[in-house]
């Protein structure tokens, strides 16, 4: 039997899943595409307003004006994507995600530093016969080259 809780405990086979977080979102709409060009273009002011704002605006001097736009065009720009399919889609694929961490066995303390002296160890030997095979070619090339 396995602790596979997507498996059947009798005949191994899979069990459907319903809520599958890696399905194509398919259905967007044009208000979709609506919000994505608005976000865009709040993403776009968010980049442009430190340099271009001042210049039009008089209390855009004050620096903190300026961070509290820029966070501003982000957060409305953020909320617009949440907003659409993808974006709900996105952040449900976010929680799935931290789910599967939390299923996730990790290594002790102890596995980790003796598989990290094992790659390193590695690495170095590869890296010597590496040398090696480049030092006998250079020697060969100059023999043969004259």
């Amino acid at each position: 039997m396995s602790n596979d809780k997507s498996r059947d405990a009798l005949s191994e086979a899979p069990i459907p899943q319903r809520n599958n977080s890696a399905e194509i979102v398919s259905s967007s709409s044009p208000i979709d595409y609506i919000l994505w060009i608005f976000s865009i273009i709040l993403f776009i002011a968010a980049m442009l307003t430190n340099q271009h704002l001042p210049g039009y605006w008089a209390p855009a001097n004050d620096v903190w004006v300026r961070v509290g736009v820029i966070l501003a065009c982000i957060v409305a720009a953020l909320g617009l994507l949440y907003a659409t399919h993808q974006g709900k889609g996105f952040v449900r694929l976010l929680k799935d995600s931290r789910i599967e961490l939390r299923r996730v066995t990790w290594p002790t303390k102890n596995e980790t530093v003796t598989t990290s002296w094992q790659v390193l160890l590695v690495v170095i030997i590869a890296a010597i016969v590496l040398w090696c095979f480049d030092y006998i070619l250079g020697w060969l090339m100059k023999f043969i080259i004259g």
